[in-house]
């Protein structure tokens, strides 16, 4: 197969990076017993370049190793099984966390990286569910009195079996077990929905007490009754539009860019603004980003010191609060984060116009929105679009990955890893040429 790849190739690239990744916590995972394993850097080098080129599915990667030299070239003409490639993926997700840090650092030693301003941002991939599968409490709360009335009808046909004929076709036993499995079902979609309410008001119940205390405090300070409405309590309990699905009950209803809702998780990746290379990366069920910028600055805080540091971070209106400005400035990253969405096609006037001066006690909010009105804060801010949205319009429209495969927020995180080792050696084998 060596002769029918071209030099140069990506397959290639990828089997060269395998081989120099430390795989010690994968093959010590191999007792030795039994039939004789397919070697895992094979395997990983299936699924990286399979993800890479857009064959995600085992049954896909499995039929490849015969149809496609680039494929037969990383089997070694071998021909690993659907079962195995998916069992490997599933076992060893866990296993990829250092193995991204590990091309981040080759791509270093390659001359390729140093770390310097990232844009982050995140975007909506589908869950391996379908919407119309998820279960609100208030249509549960119906479904489950429908189907106990039904039951109860079937017992009581049940015991009028011997006196009247039933109609044709009527099994009454699986009747029975039909509704009672899906009792089950919809009790175990109930008790999920009634703990995600208890989380959500514990949440709110702090907030209101913090709001409580910060207009106690206020009344103190100035001697008046603070101006504005009272908070209101939150309201213990699920609310009738509170809903969970059925098929991954971790992934969550979010507006998609397509318009509309979809069963969704939302991915996070910080790109490296010189290189694109995805250099931090998470996965959350937040449908919106105003939470996402403390996860993206601990992944960024686990990077090896090789790498150099983060000295900026990019990031768009949705990830716009001041305790988000205040986490930046903590982590030393000077952030550039958007206050509001831009109006396109704004007159030389408006582009080019600089700012009032910043008050000299002006706080760490107010500086940042200063220094986006400034022409370096413009033209720095200018490339975020440039950066990390054409990552995500390759990685769904080139790559293809428009749903996760893998079922559980765990799984899912360990999938979106892979996607982003995926793009980082297809980039890298870019730069690398």
């Amino acid at each position: 197969m060596d002769d029918w790849l071209p030099e140069g190739h990506l397959a290639r690239f990828v089997v060269e990076i395998v081989g120099q990744l430390d795989l010690t916590s994968i093959k010590s995972s191999y007792s030795g017993r039994g039939s004789k394993a397919h070697h895992p850097e094979m395997l990983l080098s299936l699924l990286f370049y399979g993800y890479a080129t857009g064959v995600f599915s085992s049954r896909k990667l499995e039929q490849a190793t015969h149809d496609s030299v680039a494929f037969r070239y990383i089997a070694a003409n071998d021909h690993p099984d659907h079962d195995t490639i998916a069992a490997f993926r599933k076992r060893f997700l866990s296993e990829l966390n250092p193995l991204f840090v590990q091309i981040l650092l080759i791509a270093q030693q390659m001359g390729c990286l140093k770390l310097g301003k990232v844009s982050l941002d995140g975007t909506k991939i589908k869950a391996n569910a379908s919407k119309h599968r998820a279960l609100s409490w208030e249509y549960a709360c119906q479904l489950e009195a429908q189907l106990k009335a039904e039951v109860e009808a079937l017992l009581r046909q049940a015991e009028e079996a011997d006196c009247r004929d039933l109609p044709e076709g009527l099994d009454i036993p699986a009747e029975l077990t039909r509704r009672e499995e899906r009792l089950i079902a919809i009790g175990r979609a109930k008790a999920e929905i009634e703990r995600r309410a208890a989380e959500r008001h514990a949440e709110e119940q702090a907030e209101y007490e913090k709001k409580l205390a910060e207009r106690k405090a206020k009344e103190q300070e100035t001697g008046k009754k603070p101006r504005g409405k009272q908070p209101k309590p939150p309201e213990p309990g699920p609310r009738d539009k509170d809903q969970v699905n059925l098929t991954d009950d971790e992934s969550r209803i979010m507006p998609v860019s397509e318009g509309g809702f979809d069963q969704c998780y939302n991915a996070q990746a910080s790109v490296d603004n010189e290189t694109m290379l995805i250099v931090g990366r998470h996965l959350s069920q937040n449908p919106n980003d105003k939470l996402e910028i403390d996860p993206a600055l601990e992944a960024l805080k686990t990077l090896p010191e090789a790498l150099g540091a983060v000295d900026g971070l990019l990031a768009d209106a949705g990830y716009f609060s001041q305790a988000n400005v205040e986490s930046c400035m903590g982590e030393k990253i000077l952030p550039f984060i958007s206050a509001h969405r831009d109006q396109h096609h704004q007159s030389l006037k408006e582009r080019f116009a600089d700012p009032p001066p910043v008050p000299e006690d002006a706080n760490a909010l107010t500086q940042m929105i200063h220094r986006l009105q400034t022409q370096m804060g413009r033209t720095t801010y200018a490339k975020r679009k440039c950066t990390v949205e054409p990552v995500f319009g390759i990685i769904k429209a080139i790559m293809g990955f428009r749903q996760f495969l893998l079922r559980g927020v765990e799984c899912v995180r360990g999938e979106w890893n892979l996607v982003c080792i995926a793009w980082n050696l297809k980039r890298l084998h870019t730069l690398g040429a």
